[in-house]
């Protein structure tokens, strides 16, 4: 027998390439990573990191107020939407349930529980139980985007999954019995993003990063950041959060359904502006948005240790020069979390092999890099 295989494209002109078995079978490369969807991670995740560092910054002031609700207006939305966009191909066999797990149920597992005893101290709350069904702080990410991945194969069959998604989070906010058990309803009233994230191609993409586009998002942002200030003593920011129903925001029930679907207009919007931002070309941040995830789940304990060590006591904090200071740090802070010696010394809760509990390692780490922020 031969031991080469020819290999002939149907209505090719050019004469058949001749490859050898060992070609054939030999590993292909991994897919070279997209520099903009990287570059929109590593710059999401400091907005992340700069929302956090401004948290105990807003009282009393109504700039930093306004500045805090433009950026929680689009910097999560933007991440799932990223997220879903990039769950595109889970079909729920065994090797994506896998990746799932070790990729996102296994740091959700792992920091939910380091969180809970980190708050223990840093609150002085030693009695603070340890509950895997109540995700502390910025864990119920992780919590979410397992649920929603598992739900993927099922928005790919149904009809209008857009409009069904949206309905679902419209409805949440006037269910006040939707409980905090796995924070449910704040993963109900993100859907939207996820699923919006499951529709997008390349080519919606390669719309926004048109120089028409980058131009129309100066003005546009600068009309949310002026709409924002105006509505600091008139609306509630914490509608952004998504983590509450209209009834635990103080309003009647018909008012939560108009709210989500408001808001959903208006982060798309604004997520469409930072993406237009985005450069495509390969940048000296680029590489750090393969870690994001460590810098993610790692952040939120140096934002819970600024306040337990009193960082924002002094008096100049609370002025312009401490609110810049406190974004730079959060910047700095995250992108040294997120850089290759950080990722690696964390791996092993965040992208863990686990072959040990499945029989076979293979694939389970190249799925963990995707899995989140």
């Amino acid at each position: 027998m031969s031991d080469t295989v020819t290999a002939v494209r149907p209505g090719a002109e050019a004469p058949p390439v001749t490859r050898t078995k060992e070609q054939d079978t030999a590993p292909r490369p991994a897919p070279r990573r997209d520099a903009f969807f990287d570059n929109a991670k590593y710059l999401a995740i400091v907005l992340v990191a700069v929302g956090h560092a401004w948290e105990p910054l807003r009282q009393g002031s109504r700039t930093v107020t306004a500045l805090y609700t433009l950026v929680y207006a689009f910097h999560m939305p933007a991440f799932i939407i990223v997220s879903g966009y990039f769950s595109r191909s889970f079909d729920g066999s065994p090797a994506r349930l896998k990746r799932l797990i070790t990729g996102v149920a296994v740091p959700y597992v792992v920091f939910e529980t380091a969180y809970t005893l980190f708050t223990r101290w840093s609150s002085q709350d030693p009695d603070r139980p340890v509950s895997l069904l109540d995700p502390l702080y910025l864990t119920w990410f992780l919590a979410a985007l397992f649920a929603w991945r598992l739900t993927t194969p099922l928005w790919r069959h149904v009809r209008w999954p857009l409009p069904l998604a949206l309905v679902i989070a419209m409805a949440a906010t006037a269910a006040p019995s939707v409980g905090p058990d796995l924070d449910l309803q704040r993963t109900l009233q993100f859907l939207p993003y996820f699923v919006v994230g499951l529709l997008l191609r390349p080519k919606h993409f390669r719309l926004v990063r048109r120089r028409e586009a980058r131009i129309l998002a100066v003005p546009v942002t600068a009309g949310a950041l002026g709409l924002a200030y105006w509505a600091v003593p008139r609306m509630d920011y914490a509608w952004f959060f998504h983590a509450d129903s209209a009834r635990g925001l103080g309003v009647p029930l018909w008012y939560g359904p108009l709210m989500t679907a408001a808001l959903f207009g208006c982060s798309l919007v604004l997520v469409g502006c930072f993406l237009a931002w985005v450069p495509g070309r390969r940048t000296w941040f680029t590489a750090l948005g393969a870690g994001t995830l460590s810098g993610y789940l790692l952040h939120g304990f140096v934002a819970q240790a600024a306040k337990h060590w009193g960082w924002y006591e002094p008096v100049w904090v609370r002025g312009p020069a401490g609110v810049s200071a406190a974004a730079l740090v959060a910047a700095a802070v995250v992108t040294a979390l997120c850089t290759p010696p950080v990722r690696r010394a964390v791996r092993c809760v965040t992208e863990p092999r686990m072959a040990w509990a499945f029989g076979d390692g293979a694939g389970t780490r190249a799925g963990a890099r995707r899995a989140a922020p």
